[in-house]
């Protein structure tokens, strides 16, 4: 087992790996330095290589699959991930990797947008995205984790042997901020001077279609983490609904004694069904989330167990 593992996810980063491998390497001596390269045309893996980095293949294109691969392969008392784009500082690293060694943090979240990230980041649609998410994840998971999308963080191995990775691609940081608050994580935020990519150095986050998947992750970890509040905030809306459908007949059969229309005081009804449709399957399945979390709590102790097992044999 390693002590410190350095996590790099790279996809045609050939301009700057050279320089992300031998900074960490420098910031951090101890550390082993794995590069998992995702397909890249540009030799990204042998100028890794040569830096001094032990370089493995993903096949499965996404950020996400890589780090799937990433957490199954690789054991280590401390992880940090990072990008080979050469946007996050190395020497932040040992304060990372100090909090998870010495104070058990679980996840250590380098926050970019408390610093520099707003002036030094160039696109102005990838500045609010990520306002947006960090909004909507705080206030849906009552949570205060200051930067969910960052790419530099540092995990304990308890942590990385219990998150189940889903996501296929850059949606993988957004499903790691949900997951440890709802499993009630230890996270500590700490602030990071970002800088932007350098030149000639190219982006692989479409705005749009990507921004579009981050959003569809946040409304589906929203359901699956949170289901009473989903399916009420639904019943609720169908109430709205039917409510104001039913005003309007209601008055008039008040002041004529008449029920004009039938076909909408029938729709009215079956929403109204649906409703309480919705509001008995979020009871249900929030019973299921409280299973999962004491099951979640059991597994936590085995992988405690096996750590300890595999630390004391030296692997």
């Amino acid at each position: 087992m390693d002590k410190i593992a350095v996590l790099i996810p790279c996809y045609n980063e050939s301009k700057t790996i050279d320089k992300v491998v031998k900074d960490f390497k420098t910031a951090l001596p101890e550390a082993v330095i794995y590069v998992y390269d995702n397909n890249s045309t540009d030799g990204t893996d042998e100028i890794a290589r040569n830096a001094g980095a032990i370089v493995r293949y993903e096949y499965q294109q996404g950020k996400g699959n890589v780090i799937r691969r990433m957490f199954r392969d690789i054991d280590a008392r401390c992880y940090i991930m990072t990008d080979g784009d050469d946007t996050y500082p190395a020497e932040f690293a040992p304060a990372m990797a100090a909090k998870v060694l010495e104070k058990n943090v679980d996840m250590v979240v380098r926050d970019r947008l408390s610093s520099t990230y707003f002036e030094e980041n160039k696109r102005p649609f990838h500045n609010f995205g990520n306002s947006l998410v960090r909004w909507s994840i705080n206030h849906l998971f009552k949570s205060d984790i200051k930067d969910i999308m960052t790419g530099y963080r540092a995990f304990s191995y308890q942590f990385v042997k219990t998150f189940p990775v889903l996501s296929k691609g850059f949606e993988i940081e957004t499903e790691m901020s949900i997951h440890a608050i709802d499993k009630n994580m230890f996270v500590e935020n700490e602030i990071i001077e970002y800088r932007d990519r350098p030149e000639g150095s190219e982006s692989k986050l479409n705005t749009y279609s990507d921004g579009f998947k981050v959003i569809k992750t946040i409304a589906r970890l929203f359901r699956d983490y949170k289901p009473f509040r989903f399916f009420t905030l639904i019943a609720s809306i169908l109430v709205i609904i039917a409510f104001c459908l039913f005003v309007p007949i209601c008055i008039t059969y008040v002041q004529t004694g008449e029920v004009p229309r039938f076909p909408t005081l029938i729709v009215c009804g079956f929403i109204v069904l649906a409703a309480i449709q919705s509001f008995f399957t979020g009871m249900m399945l929030e019973s299921m989330v409280v299973k999962n979390k004491q099951d979640f709590e059991m597994r936590l102790i085995s992988v405690r167990e096996g750590y300890i097992n595999k630390t004391c044999n030296g692997r």
